[in-house]
Formats: C-alpha cells, sequence, structure tokens
C-alpha cells in the first residue's frame, strides 16, 4: 500500500515548480577558464548562453523560477553539465542565485570536447540563412518565444533539411510541451541524418519513455550512455528504463551514477531510489533519498506531500 501511495507522490513530484517572480543567476567557474557557458529549461523551453569573463564569471537575467541545465564548454578539456534550481529556496532576499562550480576532468564529458574537432560535411553545407534562422530561434528562446523559436527553427529545416542541430531543437521544444509523438518524429529525422550525434540519441530514448515503449527505447539510452558514461540525463534514463522493464538493480545502477554525477538533476534520481528503497523493504534509505531530494530542491510543489511521507517513513513499521 505504501508502495503504491509512493508512485503517486512520484508523479506528483514530477511535475515541477510553481511559477514566480524574475531572479538573477550569477556564477563562477574554478579554476578559472575561458568557456562558453549556456543555460536551458530544463523543463520548459529556454535558450541563453555566453561566454565566461576572464574570472570565469557569467550572469543570466530575468529568470523565470524552475529547473535549469547549466552548460560550461571548455575548449579542448570537454563540457560539464548541472542542474540548477532557481526559486526562492535558493535565492537570497534580492532573487539572486548564486553557484560557484569547481572544473573537474574526471567529471566533464570529453566526447564533447573531441565532437567539436570533427568536421561534418552536412554540417559544412548549412546554409547562411539557415544558420541565421536558427540563431533568431536560439535568441527568441531566451526570449521565451516559444512559438517564434519554433517557426524559426522550421525555416532552418526547410533551407537546410540536413541541419541536426535545429531538428534536435525543434524535437526539444516538442518533447519539453509534451507533443511526444512530435519530438519523437524530429529526433529520428536528426539521427537519420547524423546516426552518432548525441543529443537527438538521448532525447530520441527520452521519448520514447514518455511514450511508454520501454523496451524499444532500451537501445538509444544504452548506446547515449556507452557513448558518453559522464552524461548524467543518459545514466538517469537508463535507470528509469531498466525499472521499466522490471530490472530493479540494474536500474538501481544507473540511477545512482546520474545523481553521482549531477545530484540535482532534473529526472529527480532521489525520487526513484526511493521508490526502488522502499521495494526492498530498506524505509531509512528511502527516507534519506527524500531529504537530499528536498535538500536539492526546496522549493518543489510537492514539498509537503514529500516531508509528510519522509515523516511516515521514520515511524516504525
Amino acid at each position: 500500500m505504501l508502495a503504491r501511495a509512493f508512485m503517486v507522490l512520484l508523479l506528483a513530484a514530477l511535475a515541477g515548480l510553481a511559477k514566480t517572480p524574475k531572479y538573477k543567476l550569477r556564477g563562477e567557474i574554478s579554476p578559472p577558464a575561458r568557456s562558453y557557458v549556456a543555460l536551458y529549461g530544463a523543463t520548459t523551453p529556454y535558450s541563453n548562453g555566453a561566454p565566461t569573463d576572464f574570472r570565469g564569471g557569467f550572469e543570466f537575467k530575468n529568470l523565470e523560477a524552475g529547473t535549469y541545465t547549466l552548460s560550461i564548454y571548455v575548449r579542448n578539456r570537454g563540457e560539464l553539465r548541472r542542474t540548477i534550481e532557481v526559486g526562492p529556496g535558493t535565492a537570497d532576499k534580492n532573487r539572486l542565485v548564486t553557484v560557484r562550480l569547481r572544473l573537474d576532468d574526471r567529471l566533464m564529458d570529453r566526447e564533447a570536447a573531441k565532437r567539436a574537432h570533427l568536421v561534418n560535411i552536412r554540417e559544412l553545407s548549412v546554409s547562411d540563412k539557415a544558420r541565421k534562422a536558427y540563431w533568431d530561434a536560439q535568441k527568441r528562446l531566451a526570449k521565451r518565444d516559444t512559438d517564434g523559436a519554433l517557426a524559426k527553427l522550421n525555416e532552418a529545416v526547410k533551407m537546410s533539411p540536413h541541419f541536426v542541430a535545429a531538428w534536435n531543437h525543434i524535437g526539444t521544444i516538442y518533447y519539453q510541451t509534451r507533443k511526444y509523438p512530435e519530438a519523437e518524429q524530429a529526433f529520428r529525422t536528426a539521427l537519420k541524418h547524423d546516426p552518432e550525434a548525441h543529443a537527438p540519441l538521448v532525447n530520441l530514448g527520452g521519448v520514447l519513455l514518455n511514450l511508454k515503449r520501454p523496451q524499444e527505447a532500451l537501445q538509444y539510452n544504452k548506446k547515449a550512455t556507452e557513448a558518453r558514461p559522464q552524461d548524467a540525463l543518459a545514466n538517469a534514463q537508463l535507470g528509469m528504463n531498466y525499472l521499466m522493464l522490471g530490472e530493479q538493480n540494474l536500474g538501481k545502477k544507473y540511477l545512482l551514477a546520474a545523481k553521482k554525477l549531477d545530484p540535482a538533476h532534473f529526472s529527480h534520481p532521489q525520487m526513484l531510489l526511493a521508490e526502488i528503497y522502499l521495494r526492498e523493504g530498506n524505509r531509512t534509505a528511502a527516507a534519506r533519498e527524500l531529504e537530499e531530494f528536498l535538500e536539492l530542491h526546496p522549493d518543489h510543489v510537492s514539498r509537503d506531500k514529500i516531508r509528510a511521507a519522509i515523516s511516515k517513513l521514520q515511524q516504525s513499521p
């Protein structure tokens, strides 16, 4: 009975964060390194980016409360991704969220650096007009103009049908607006033009899970994790995939890996791990995962229900 109630709680937890006023995100990476920092909406369409200053600092303004993916790309070293929560629980009285990230080569995705040096002939043949439309779409996403961004991206792929990045962004917008069949088609089109492209690969694995096709999704999530073992999203999805297929131990393995790579990851690995521990009869471990979740996501809309679940788990069975 408790396990069933927990599944209801999990679904509620994945609903996201309540909307709040505008915030500012200010960060610094150490040791300082000239890099490019991008900020993406983890669950809603948003995209922005800028190079760091000479101290490794960066700043994003006019952010809505929510969950974001921060990407730090350092030339010849790779990419580091971290989930950032923006909201009253993580901001100061001036609505400023401050983050300090230490560059650790052991956690950086080096495949991203290798990929940057590869020249894809299809990419070279993308027209200048298509590239302009693509960057115009990014500017619109920074202003939360989702419809305008989607229109520009469709312009881009109409001019250059093999424009993989544009197809992936189209799929991502459909994914985040829960239009899963359209997202699947866009990701498949991207992979048709570049079967080794990682972003549409891992995204296709995710959308197939949402379409409740875990057996079909498994090949994509396995390939994504094998290609980039430092990708928290790939690990989290593979863990979810195994869990949906009844492979609980394998699910736990990859969810723990995802949590190690990005503790606050927007897939909420703690919630799924708590479910696993509950199935195993380990109420203490389940409560510990929920407590960690609340520490990382203090503004979550289900926080009161999660606190109640923790209290119940901590009581004698």
